[in-house]
């Protein structure tokens, strides 16, 4: 098997790395082999200090991801299936790699842009609320079918699709099952941009390179704090605010910023 018909590829260059779903036979469905290289990828990617922003996709123009493999991966969390191969005896026995894989329990405060280009749905739709910035294929329908299959979201979407929807769009889209397109996507703010099939990576590539460009400790502040702050009061989320804002401002970054803006120039920032 040559680098390029692996099921996943992971890909960097300069400050962004790129994660690439490559089972388009399979509509990219997760497999065992592919959640336990997605895991590694993601750690990789996290404690690689020149990564300062990750691509996520899918290989071919018909699936974003499909979610997870129901011939390979569902019957084996089940049971209904035993463990055949090393990958599938890793996923049973090493928790972190559906922890990792599911960008659950797992603080990854790099910024990940979700680049969707076809169907995005069950642990594909889970996915997508676990990235920061999402650009849509206007051919992307997005789903999350798990109650039809008599199985629940078991990645993250019962706590975040409420938390990034209303209430009752959420309850629409996990009670029924049924599918939105992009505009509708668009529409409540499911993803940041729609746009023709052709141009989905290239505006992702643009936004991963704005956000690479920015100061990474800043962003990473921005993001974790945002994230923890979600549903605490007030007064604990600006405490959260306050501490991100002590360690960002004794940072080298902080004085590069405004040094670079009054010198007209580029900052060069170097995330200390």
């Amino acid at each position: 098997m040559t680098e390029a018909e692996l099921p996943l590829l992971y890909e960097k260059a300069g400050h962004i790395a790129v994660i690439t779903f490559n089972r388009p036979e399979a509509r990219n469905a997760l497999s065992p082999e592919v959640l336990c290289r997605f895991a590694d990828a993601l750690l990789d990617f996290q404690a690689d200090a020149d990564m300062r922003a990750l691509i996520l996709t899918g290989s071919g123009t018909q699936a974003f991801c499909s979610g997870g493999d129901l011939g390979l991966t569902l019957p084996l969390l089940t049971g209904d299936r035993k463990p055949e191969t090393e990958w599938d005896h890793r996923l049973l026995d090493d928790p972190t790699v559906f922890s990792v894989s599911s960008l659950r329990d797992f603080p990854l405060y790099k910024p990940v842009v979700a680049a969707v280009n076809g169907t995005c749905v069950a642990a594909g739709a889970e996915l997508l609320l676990a990235t920061d910035i999402r650009i849509a294929s206007s051919q992307a329908r997005f789903a999350w079918p798990e109650v039809q299959r008599g199985l629940i979201p078991f990645a993250g979407s019962l706590a975040r699709l409420p938390a990034q929807l209303s209430h009752c769009q959420a309850m629409e889209l996990m009670l029924t099952g049924a599918a939105i397109d992009a505009q509708k996507a668009l529409q409540w703010g499911l993803v940041n941009y729609v746009v023709e099939p052709g141009e989905v990576m290239a505006r992702a590539r643009t936004i991963a390179e704005g956000l690479a460009a920015n100061a990474p400790v800043a962003i990473a502040e921005i993001k974790k704090t945002a994230i923890q702050s979600i549903g605490l009061p007030l007064s604990e989320a600006f405490a959260l605010e306050n501490a991100s804002y002590d360690r960002v401002m004794a940072t080298e970054d902080a004085k590069e910023g405004p040094r670079a803006f009054m010198q007209r120039r580029p900052a060069i920032y170097k995330g200390k």
